[in-house]
């Protein structure tokens, strides 16, 4: 920029071409300043702004994220007499989605209608974007179906402004609809659709369209690979994320920063986090995601120790961690038990680093004092936060109590619980399961008919495991998987043998007026034991099993996987809602804390 404005000051004859140039220059680098004052320097010099010096002071400013400049340079276009055109309207609307002021858009819509842009593709474009940012969903819609030209750029607007509004299945149908008609949809398409899916939950939807995608003949490129590996990894679909690590280095994506940190994220997720470690220690040039994706892997298989020494060479290198690290850090501790290390990183964060905690930060201290029975700690803690407790951080102390058995205080964590989540059925269910334990059914049967009146079921668990190239997900309960008679059949044997060896499953969070083995067939059906099941008999002999759950793992499930792992000579891993449970010889890498 310093070469360009040496040049216009030396030329002897500046033309409105060659101010209008410079100025979208330095809008275009974030230079709001110089921009306005090289407008005013321009007309001192007695050459007037033409409607191509304001887009490009528009479109400058809103490139380089100054979008509430780039909308005061289209108001003070328009005051100074200058009609907007469908460039500078288009630029000024996605600024204006930036910042959310819809009422501001619905007046660039109006001007656009006036001055009869509005059908413009690129208008058009803008429009849907804008009111998708500003979360208009229906106004997306309507724009969309008011266009008489149907292009890619507006596909794309349309499914990602539907996927913002998390109308997700309506963005999956109009996507559909295009590919049928024979829009020429672009990897921009196809990534959005994904990301969309992913981000949304439907992570077995993305994984066929990604493969969808290829059909099709559309390449991914380095924004579609971090984009889909999360879904590989939600659904423990290792092969198809080590496919698409391999075409990443087929196509020297490796060196992306997302990449690499998205792969790393989806290898520890799979249970493989020594490839994690691979990938991260290949990563050229690392930034604080790719630190946070290692150290948060190794909390989640809780390998405390390792994660706390990545966490000390992040510093040695002189990365700077953020608020993510440290609920890394202190999560790792509170999987391992190591209290009075999470207390120190929690004032250290503070003291030396000057974050401020945040709900999750507490919520991990929260876990971390209940794991060691520190309970009145723990509650004491949640008392002196500056801000209201949120259901994570009453679900932690609930959870805390589940583990110890105290009552009183698992009450107190309820009553809060009810009060932020009236509707989620699984706090009714933990605290029944707390009473149960404590054999008080009264309690059981108050909580039991405040969900009855309520209409609350317990939310069915679903496992995913891939077999073969090919992702499974069972659901507890579910007949209709083709292979169930032999799983069941499994099943059958696995309680056969178990009750054979002396291994008793708990029955004490079943409701107590079920009669014994009525309790052993709903502990059996469990979707994780199915899972299991289809894997053993599905695989070889001593095959590794991997295994994700949408829930946190049961007390019972917990135990059979102990005695299935030694009984078969099995590794199996599952990854719940908490951490990765390791089971290998009878044993689990949680030391029981489940």
């Amino acid at each position: 920029m310093a070469d360009a404005r040496d040049v216009l000051d030396r030329m002897p004859y500046k033309s409105i071409m060659d101010w209008s140039a410079l100025i979208a220059g330095y809008a275009a680098r974030g230079d709001a300043k110089e921009s306005w004052g090289l407008l005013e320097q321009m007309r001192s010099a007695g050459v007037e702004p033409n409607v191509i010096t304001w887009n490009g002071l528009v479109s400058g400013l809103n490139r380089s994220g100054h979008t509430w400049d780039a909308v005061l340079a289209l108001v003070k276009m328009q005051v100074e007499g200058f009609l907007p055109d469908a460039i500078g309207v288009s630029c000024a609307l996605s600024a204006v989605g930036d910042v959310g002021d819809v009422s501001f858009g619905e007046q660039l819509h109006g001007y656009a209608v006036k001055a009869g842009c509005r059908l413009d593709p690129c208008v058009t474009t803008a429009l849907i974007d804008m009111y998708g940012k500003c979360r208009r969903a229906d106004e997306i819609v309507q724009v969309f179906d008011e266009s008489s030209h149907m292009d890619v750029s507006s596909c794309n607007a349309l499914v990602t402004g539907l996927s913002r509004n998390a109308q997700v299945s309506d963005a999956v149908s109009l996507f559909r609809e295009f590919v049928g008609q024979g829009v020429e949809l672009n990897v921009v398409s196809w990534t959005s659709i994904v990301a969309c899916c992913v981000q949304n939950g439907r992570d077995l939807e993305a994984v066929d369209l990604f493969r969808e995608m290829q059909s099709e003949g559309i390449e991914p490129n380095s924004v579609t690979i971090p984009c889909v590996l999360p879904a590989f990894a939600n659904v423990a679909a290792l092969m198809h994320g080590r496919a698409a690590h391999c075409f990443a280095l087929r196509k020297d994506f490796l060196h992306n920063i997302f990449v690499g940190s998205a792969l790393v994220d989806m290898y520890a997720k799979c249970g493989r986090v020594r490839d994690a470690r691979m990938i991260f220690d290949a990563i050229p040039s690392r930034n604080v995601v790719s630190w946070n994706a290692m150290i948060g892997g190794y909390a989640m298989h809780g390998e405390a120790v390792n994660a706390v020494q990545l966490f000390r060479s992040m510093q040695r290198n002189r990365h700077k961690p953020d608020q993510v690290t440290f609920t890394c850090v202190l999560s790792a501790c509170g999987q391992a038990g190591l209290t009075e290390e999470g207390r120190r990183y929690f004032n250290e964060m503070q003291q030396k680093h000057g974050i401020s905690p945040r709900m999750e930060h507490y919520a991990c201290m929260v876990t971390l004092l209940g794991r060691a029975g520190k309970l009145d700690d723990a509650y004491d803690i949640i008392n002196e936060m500056s801000f209201v407790p949120d259901g994570c951080i009453w679900g932690s102390l609930l959870g805390s109590c589940r583990l110890h058995g105290n009552v009183a205080l698992a009450e107190v964590a309820a009553e809060n619980l009810f009060q932020l989540e009236p509707e989620n059925a699984g706090n009714y269910v933990l605290l029944s399961n707390i009473y149960a334990s404590k054999r008080m059914w009264d309690g059981v049967n108050r909580v039991r008919d405040m969900m009855k009146d309520k209409g609350l079921k317990k939310e069915k668990g679903c496992s995913w495991i891939e077999i073969k190239n090919k992702v499974h997900m069972l659901l507890a309960g579910d007949t209709s998987h083709p292979m169930m008679t032999v799983i069941t059949e499994k099943l059958k044997q696995l309680t056969v043998e178990m009750r054979r060896l002396g291994f008793a499953p708990s029955t004490d969070f079943v409701l107590h007026d079920v009669e014994e083995q009525d309790k052993d067939e709903i502990l059996a059906v469990h979707s994780e034991k199915l899972a299991v099941a289809l894997g053993l008999v599905s695989t070889s002999p001593g095959t590794p099993l991997r295994v994700i759950k949408n829930l946190r793992i049961c007390g019972d499930c917990h135990e059979a996987m102990k005695f299935i792992s030694s009984f078969e000579g099995r590794e199996i891993s599952v990854r719940d809602t908490n951490r990765f449970h390791h089971f290998k010889d009878g044993k689990c890498s949680c030391g029981d804390y489940w």
